[in-house]
C-alpha cells in the first residue's frame, strides 16, 4: 500500500495549495486523483494475495451522505441539480480518500509518518502565509489577483479557511510534545513545526480561529492536568508562551484589536445568526430530504429576511446547512458520524498503552473537536482540503493502532475519562 501512503498526502497537498480546492478546476483534479488512487488500490488487491480489507465505521455515515446526494441529483429532488451533482462528486472523492486511508495506514510507524507530513505541510504553508502577508501585492502567490474584499492568507482565499487548516494540525504537534509521544532528539523540531503555524494563525487575524485554537490548548491542558506529570504541564505552558512571543514579534497586535473593532469584509456575528435562522426556515419547509446537497446558495434568497451585503453561499453554520441541504436524513448521518467519532475516540484514549498512541488519540480528538466547534460559525468542512484532513484525522482518532506491551508503571486514562 506504499503507493496509497504517497498518493493520499500528495492529493492533500494539492488541495491545500490549490486554494483549498474550492474552484471547479481544482475539484475536478481532486475527484480524478481520488479515482486514480481507487484504481491503484483495486490493482493492488487483485495482484497481491496477502492484502486484507479493513473497515472503519466512519465510512458508513460518509457513504450515507454521498448516496443521499446521489439520490437527490438523480431523482430530481434537488432544487438545482448541477450544484448537487458537484457536491456528489466532492463527497465521493472524500469517501474514497477516507476508505483508502483505512487501507493504507495501520501501524504506529505509518501513522507517525503521516502526522509528520501534516505538521510539515502546516509549517510550510504557514511560513508562506506569513511571508505573503508582509509582502502583499494584492495577489495570491504574488501572481493571481483576488476579488475585492477577500481576506486572503497563504493559499487560502479566506483567513478562516487557513485558520481551520491550522486548527486541524497543530494539536497533533502539541500532544506529541506534552504527552511524550516523540523521542527527545526530535522534540525541538516538533516544537518548531508546531509553534510557527500557531503563530501564523494569530497573524491571520481570524477571530474564530484564535478563539478555537485557545480552546484546543485549554482542552489539551485539561488532559495533561488530569493525567500528565508536572513537567508535562510546564511543557504546555512553554509552548503557549513561545507561540505568544513569536506572534507578538510578528506584529500580531492588530489581530487582537479585531476583537473590539471592525469585522472586516466578512459577515458579522449578528449576520451569521440571521443566516442560520433563515437557513433553518428552509429546513422546516423541506424537513425530510432537504433542498439538495450543495444548494443553499440557490435556495436561500427565497427565505432571506436579513440583508448582509454578500452572496450567501453557505450558512456559516454547517450543522444547520446540513439540515437544510439533506433534511432529517442528512442530519442523522451527521449525528451518526459524531457518535462514532467520540465514542470510539474516547475509548481509544482511555485504553492507550503507549505515549505515542496516547498522543495521537489525544491530539486527534482535540483537533476534531476544535474544527467541529468552529463549524458553528463557519463552513470549513465545505473546503475540500480541510474536509480531507478532518476525515483523515477522524479516522486516526477512531482506528485501533497496534501497540507494544505498555510499561506497567504508566497510568492509564481510564481513571479520568468516561466510558
Amino acid at each position: 500500500m506504499k503507493a496509497l501512503r504517497v498518493g493520499i498526502p500528495v492529493l492533500i497537498t494539492f488541495a491545500v495549495l490549490a486554494h483549498g480546492a474550492v474552484e471547479p478546476w481544482a475539484q475536478a483534479i481532486l475527484v480524478s486523483g481520488a479515482g486514480v488512487l481507487l484504481v491503484v488500490w483495486a490493482g493492488i488487491m487483485a495482484t497481491r494475495q496477502n492484502q486484507t480489507l479493513r473497515w472503519s465505521p466512519l465510512v458508513v455515515p460518509v457513504a450515507g451522505l454521498f448516496l443521499l446526494a446521489l439520490a437527490q441529483w438523480i431523482t430530481g429532488i434537488s432544487v438545482y441539480a448541477y450544484a448537487t451533482k458537484s457536491e456528489t462528486l466532492r463527497l465521493g472523492a472524500e469517501l474514497i480518500v477516507l476508505f483508502l486511508t483505512t487501507q493504507a495506514f495501520r501501524t504506529p510507524k505509518e501513522w507517525t509518518r503521516l502526522v509528520w507530513f501534516l505538521m510539515s505541510l502546516a509549517f510550510a504553508v504557514s511560513l508562506f502565509g506569513i511571508v505573503q502577508h508582509y509582502t502583499w501585492n494584492g495577489k495570491i502567490y504574488w501572481t493571481r489577483a483576488v476579488q475585492h474584499g477577500q481576506e486572503v492568507f497563504g493559499p487560502f482565499v479566506d483567513r478562516d479557511d487557513f485558520a481551520g487548516f491550522v486548527e486541524l494540525i497543530f494539536p497533533l504537534g502539541i500532544a506529541l510534545l506534552v504527552l511524550d509521544g516523540e523521542r527527545r532528539d526530535r522534540r525541538l523540531l516538533v516544537s518548531v513545526l508546531t509553534v510557527l503555524p500557531a503563530a501564523a494563525l494569530v497573524v491571520s487575524e481570524s477571530r474564530a480561529g484564535i478563539l478555537i485554537a485557545t480552546g484546543e490548548v485549554l482542552l489539551l491542558g485539561m488532559l495533561v492536568w488530569l493525567y500528565g506529570r508536572r513537567s508535562q504541564r510546564w511543557v504546555l505552558v512553554g509552548i503557549t508562551a513561545a507561540v505568544l512571543l513569536f506572534a507578538g514579534w510578528l506584529g500580531a497586535a492588530h489581530s487582537l484589536s479585531r476583537f473590539s473593532g471592525s469585522t472586516g469584509a466578512g459577515p458579522s456575528l449578528m449576520d451569521r445568526f440571521f443566516m442560520s435562522r433563515d437557513t433553518l426556515r428552509i429546513f422546516l419547509e423541506h424537513p425530510v430530504l432537504g433542498t439538495g446537497m450543495g444548494t443553499l446558495e440557490y435556495a436561500y434568497p427565497g427565505y432571506q429576511t436579513h440583508y448582509v451585503g454578500l452572496i450567501v453561499n453557505h450558512a456559516h453554520d454547517d450543522y444547520v446547512e446540513l439540515l437544510s441541504d439533506g433534511g432529517i436524513i442528512g442530519g442523522l448521518f451527521g449525528l451518526a458520524f459524531l457518535i462514532i467519532l467520540y465514542r470510539q475516540g474516547i475509548r481509544n484514549l482511555r485504553q492507550a498503552k503507549t505515549p505515542l498512541t496516547r498522543s495521537l488519540y489525544a491530539g486527534g480528538l482535540v483537533a476534531c473537536t476544535g474544527i467541529l466547534v468552529h463549524e458553528l460559525v463557519d463552513f470549513n468542512l465545505h473546503i475540500p482540503s480541510n474536509a480531507l484532513i478532518f476525515l483523515v484525522i477522524a479516522y486516526l482518532t477512531t482506528s485501533l493502532i497496534p501497540e507494544p506491551i505498555a510499561n506497567p508503571r504508566q497510568r492509564p486514562f481510564t481513571r479520568y475519562l468516561p466510558s
